[in-house]
């Protein structure tokens, strides 16, 4: 108990770090991922292909690599040699890697609405932005809670990543207090740390889906 005292200070400024990168994933991601969705969905197909081949590629690489492409790789490109800090460099990462997987979550969500809802809309009058936004998006939002649940605890779990740049993180901070004492104690002490935020993240999803149900048809 005394040696848990002593380290847990380290572990949650560790865990603050990881907090941090979360959070603001979560703000700029939801938001771009729904942008880029209605792009998808949209009659504009240069517009719609653009956006499919972006999803195709955060979807297709690992975010492992994108991260130290954005990190690393951008300093070599032939005339352009941009320079990112650790924590910028993460973020954009993030951000741009969970708003294609939930771009993908909120296209599928659109399009599983009734064709027939924007017909009837279309007969009382609403332009297509109208629809989308009273009828067609808080349908939606309903529907894909579970799917964006999944991904939200999923980013709890790759914020580790961002050990690769030396980020002091909760996993760089257990990993330098194991390796200055020589036990694993401090990665037990972590994974309980993990296992808290994803199970707070559980209970918050599943007391919106219970609230949202009730509007189930």
């Amino acid at each position: 108990m005394d040696y848990l005292l002593l380290i847990i200070g380290p572990l949650l400024e560790g865990a603050a770090v990881t907090l941090k990168v979360f959070f603001i994933t979560l703000v700029l991601a939801l938001p771009l991922g729904l942008m880029l969705a209605m792009v998808r969905v949209s009659r504009y197909r240069i517009a719609s292909g653009v956006v499919n081949g972006y999803i195709w590629l955060m979807r297709g690489t690992p975010l492992l690599l994108q991260l130290l492409f954005i990190y690393y790789g951008l300093v070599h490109l032939p005339g352009l040699s941009i320079t990112i800090p650790a924590f910028p460099a993460a973020i954009i990462a993030f951000s741009l890697n969970y708003a294609a997987y939930f771009a993908e979550i909120f296209r599928g969500g659109i399009q599983s609405i009734n064709r027939g809802q924007y017909e009837a809309a279309k007969a009382l009058g609403l332009s297509y932005r109208q629809t989308m936004r009273r009828i067609v998006l808080p349908q939606v939002f309903k529907r894909i809670l579970p799917p964006v649940g999944n991904e939200v605890i999923t980013l709890v779990k790759d914020t580790a990543l961002i050990y690769v740049l030396a980020m002091n993180d909760l996993l760089r901070i257990a990993r330098g207090i194991s390796n200055r004492d020589f036990t694993t104690f401090p990665y037990l002490a972590a994974a309980v740390i993990y296992l808290v935020m994803v199970l707070v993240l559980t209970l918050i999803f599943q007391r919106m889906e219970k609230k949202y149900a009730v509007y189930d048809e």
